[in-house]
């Protein structure tokens, strides 16, 4: 193992279970050093603890994070500075649906033998939205990985091979967005600014609120996580416009058993985090602003 991957170091939000737990686990198997984080410390705890007696666990380290707090952000962002004095790669993991299940509805629509298999019918049946669910959707997903990028662009400057992964979701590819005002702005790649997504995302909340989705043709089912995934897409096109030594993209890590999607997906975690890991370990000079899968680069639209 070359000493160039053994002083590297991570940063991995919402870790402490699901694909951010995977992504934790295989990027230390690599050599780097891993800050684990959670918003909840007992359960952050809980999870380094998996590591102990295994042969990676002096490479993974916890560290509290609320991703919508600015003040827990700002002291992850001291910790690793006064830790490492840069960070190399940033995984933006942390993510909510913005939808609730009936969960007595979801055991009820499970056929025997074939329990993830639920067409899409059942699953607006059994996912209720509201316009509350919505803004802690968009502010976790969206503006809280934004509010990582801002605290830790200084560090990762600091890095001769800096990597951000944007974890997001082939939901927010931009032919699921529909309200062609939005598509339009989201789209045309050299006039995407971040006001224009703070524009797209609060029309967006606002329409919510005065039950206009359908009318103005917005998403109607999972619609904030649509739009939530949309906007990073475009935001980490923004990225790799303005720092064109990183290494920015958005990772679909596919259908895959969390609890975001009640453990009804079809990929092991250990799947779902192989593309994050994959790209943020790409060589020297690896692709930036792209879209990636499980089949490689994809398109944002």
């Amino acid at each position: 193992m070359s000493e160039s991957v053994k002083d590297r170091y991570a940063v991995v939000t919402g870790a402490n279970k699901g694909i951010g737990f995977e992504i934790c686990k295989q990027l230390a198997s690599n050599g780097v050093k891993v800050v684990l984080t959670a918003r909840d410390e007992n359960r952050g705890i809980a999870a380094l603890e998996k590591f102990k007696g295994t042969g990676i666990c002096d490479l993974v380290v916890f560290h509290q994070l609320d991703v919508c707090d600015p003040a827990s952000v700002a002291s992850l962002a001291q910790f690793v500075k006064d830790q490492f004095g840069k960070l190399d790669i940033l995984v933006n993991n942390s993510a909510i649906g913005g939808a609730m299940a009936d969960e007595d509805a979801l055991r009820a629509s499970a056929t025997p033998g074939k329990e993830n298999t639920i067409n899409m019918t059942d699953w607006k049946k059994i996912l209720t939205e509201s316009h509350e669910l919505a803004v802690q959707c968009i502010q976790t997903n969206y503006y809280g990985a934004k509010r990582m990028i801002e605290n830790f662009t200084p560090l990762l400057e600091s890095s001769d091979s800096p990597r951000i992964v944007n974890v997001s979701s082939s939901m927010g590819k931009l032919k699921n967005v529909r309200n062609e005002w939005a598509k339009g702005i989201l789209s045309i790649v050299e006039d995407l600014t971040e006001e224009k997504i703070d524009e797209v995302l609060d029309a967006f909340l606002n329409d919510f609120k005065d039950g206009l989705l359908e009318p103005k043709g917005w998403p109607t089912f999972m619609s904030a996580y649509i739009l939530s995934k949309a906007a990073m897409n475009a935001y980490t096109r923004i990225l790799a416009k303005k720092y064109k030594n990183f290494c920015v993209n958005s990772v679909c890590p596919g259908f895959v058993k969390t609890d975001l999607n009640y453990n009804r997906g079809i990929l092991s975690v250990e799947d779902g985090a192989a593309t994050p890991v994959k790209v943020a370990l790409f060589p020297e000079g690896g692709p930036s602003g792209c879209f990636f899968d499980r089949n490689g680069v994809t398109s944002f639209e």
